[in-house]
């Protein structure tokens, strides 16, 4: 069985797993109907629209 050689530091250790705890932004798409950036795959919170169609009634305030 392979063994360590050496104790790992802490520092060590914790430099290896510090690289996977960030979040990676959400990528947006431009809505087709009002150019609006929006999630993929979601209803456009400005205009209400997804696919092209009207699915969500949205008050202009």
């Amino acid at each position: 069985m392979a063994v360590p050689k050496r104790k790992t530091s802490k520092a060590r250790r914790d430099k290896r797993r510090n690289s996977h705890w960030k979040l990676s932004m959400p990528s947006l798409v431009a809505c087709e109907k009002c150019g609006e950036l929006r999630l993929p795959h979601r209803v456009c919170k400005a205009c209400g629209s997804y696919k092209g169609r009207e699915a969500l009634a949205v008050d202009d305030k």
